[in-house]
């Protein structure tokens, strides 16, 4: 298993960003995909959680109305847009799978300028 996220880098307050997840080693399509992310000095959180077919999303209540997850399956990858950014949402993202075990990918870097 393999993820890979990019996407990241430095934006203003108020601005965009889409993360992009892309997924080898497995059977993407049978698997929910995750987002989280680490602040730092904090502890990782969920951000989103999308189905495996994609058709049911959760979100932590703070990235609720901002944050959108989706998966292309037909590309084996997930992406996290990213809308109306503040500063605290500054952390590094990382891609999560679970197959018996968690997986992760390195992580990207968001870093939101106020």
């Amino acid at each position: 298993v393999q993820l890979v996220e990019s996407g990241g880098g430095l934006v203003q307050s108020g601005g965009s960003l889409r993360l992009s997840c892309a997924a080898s080693g497995f059977t993407f399509s049978n698997y929910a995909m995750s987002w989280y992310r680490q602040a730092p000095g904090k502890g990782r959180e969920l951000v989103a959680v999308i189905s495996s077919a994609g058709g049911s999303t959760n979100y932590a209540d703070s990235m609720k109305g901002r944050f959108t997850i989706s998966r292309d399956n037909a590309k084996n990858t997930v992406y996290l847009q990213m809308n109306s950014l503040k500063s605290e949402d500054t952390a590094v993202y990382y891609c999560n799978t679970r197959i018996f075990r968690n997986y992760w990918g390195q992580g990207t870097q968001v870093t939101v300028s106020s």
